[in-house]
């Protein structure tokens, strides 16, 4: 095996391998286009070194717009749940009793086995009130009808 096909196939898998450290799917593209690179120094012997690096360059600009154009839209595209992993937007038109009063624009209410930190009008305990918006992790209220 010559030397540079040797470099191209380190490249390809400390690349690789940088992915596994720094997961993000960007490095396996440049990864993949040392591997294409790799192998046309060995479909090509004799290869100059400033057109394997251009080979490379070109490559991984295909490779990463090939992720961005197809596979990133893939999972960008709407879901059937669009909420899902986002559970405090779940949680808005929901009514619930408070656990603890409200005072000075704060209180609390349980749900499930976790207590939320809501923010509305002052009310008193097992008030029930209506989950209206989600500001960071605090829910904001107001008396439910």
């Amino acid at each position: 095996m010559r030397s540079e096909m040797i470099v191209w196939a380190c490249v390809a898998l400390v690349l690789m391998g940088l992915e596994t450290i720094a997961p993000g799917i960007f490095m396996l593209w440049l990864g993949l286009a040392a591997g294409g690179t790799f192998v046309l120094v060995w479909l090509v012997p004799g290869l100059a070194v400033l057109w394997q690096v251009a080979a490379f360059a070109i490559l991984s600009f295909i490779s990463v717009a090939i992720y961005w154009n197809f596979i990133r839209r893939a999972d960008s595209e709407a879901t059937d749940q669009p909420l899902l992993n986002r559970r405090g937007e779940q949680l808005v038109d929901r009514v619930l009793p408070l656990e603890s009063a409200i005072v000075n624009g704060r209180g609390r209410v349980k749900i499930g086995d976790a207590f939320w930190t809501v923010q509305g009008p002052d009310l008193p305990v097992n008030t029930l009130v209506r989950v209206i918006a989600l500001d960071s992790m605090v829910l904001k209220v107001t008396p439910a009808e």
